[in-house]
């Protein structure tokens, strides 16, 4: 089957710097599809030109098997970081005043419904709390009905319950055969919504697949991690611990031996944890570093 959309040995430079540096992929229709890397790894740059705002400097997008043209605009729905609004409006009044940009929208009551937004629907726009305000970001983005749902890391900042409650949202609009193209720093979230993801870092794609399938490639036994004060010395073992928040992350094939190690070391176990590996161990494993320094604003322009 073709293909929603083709990504193909793209290419865009801001001056000397190549932003995006000859990369391909595939989106599948129906998908949640994540963009992960830190700051700097190409992924905003990637979805403005996916998304038509910026040109590339070569390679194409195929939407349907076709290169897209100005027709492809009124398939896709955009969410940005940030979007400034007209004051002293509603969310209807903000919702009818974006509804009147389109030749062709999509039923208000139904945006209303789908985004949740029944007990803000009269509230001042201005006057909405983080997870408010990206619900009615999103019902913005589904105004036209598209088929693609650009969603430029549309969590970050909100509170786990926010977060947790925008997650249900989205899973709804996927529920509609909806396509999602997700940037996100948080691990969880690809991991619970993504059913592909692309992981890239300075320009290139590091890894792309499915999360369970990504981490069984490059992952085996589990992740032990042990305060670092309780640590004296080298530890015997077949891998580099990685340091994080204090503690050594230990990635293991055999859990028996490396905790038989740290017995007879005399290392402390009170402090020692035992899970399996994540995509945020991925993420560190392939781009060394934790998406939680990415949170925190360290790196460059996410370009």
């Amino acid at each position: 089957m073709e293909p929603l959309l083709k990504v193909r040995n793209l290419v865009k430079h801001y001056g000397k710097v190549k932003a995006v540096d000859d990369i391909s992929f595939i989106v599948r229709e129906g998908m949640c599809f994540g963009l992960l890397g830190p700051n700097g790894a190409g992924k905003t740059t990637t979805i403005e030109v996916m998304e038509s705002i910026h040109k590339a400097d070569s390679g194409e997008i195929l939407y349907k098997g076709k290169k897209i043209d100005r027709k492809f605009k009124e398939q896709v729905g955009i969410q940005f970081q940030n979007t400034a609004l007209q004051e002293f409006l509603t969310v209807r009044e903000t919702l009818v005043l974006f509804s009147r940009l389109y030749t062709r929208h999509r039923p208000l009551d139904e945006i209303i419904k789908i985004c949740s937004l029944d007990e803000i629907i009269n509230r001042d726009n201005q006057k909405l709390s983080g997870g408010q305000r990206q619900r009615m970001l999103l019902g913005i983005a589904m105004i036209s009905d598209p088929q693609i749902l650009f969603l430029d890391e549309p969590t970050t900042g909100l509170d786990p319950q926010a977060r947790r409650y925008f997650w249900k949202v989205i899973e709804d609009i996927k529920k509609e055969n909806k396509t999602i193209i997700l940037t996100t720093h948080y691990m969880d979230e690809a991991e619970y919504l993504c059913e592909e993801i692309v992981i890239m870092d300075r320009g290139k794609i590091l890894e792309s697949g499915e999360p369970k399938a990504l981490l069984q490639k490059h992952f085996g036994g589990a992740v032990i991690s042990l305060p670092e004060k309780d640590v004296n010395g080298g530890l015997d073992l077949d891998c580099t611990p990685v340091h994080k928040d204090g503690y050594l992350k230990i990635q293991c094939h055999d859990t028996d031996r490396t905790i038989q190690e740290l017995i007879r070391k005399g290392i402390p176990l009170n402090g020692i944890s035992v899970e399996k590996p994540n995509l945020d161990d991925l993420f560190i494993k392939l781009t060394g570093s934790s998406l939680d320094a990415v949170r925190n604003g360290t790196g460059g322009d996410d370009r």
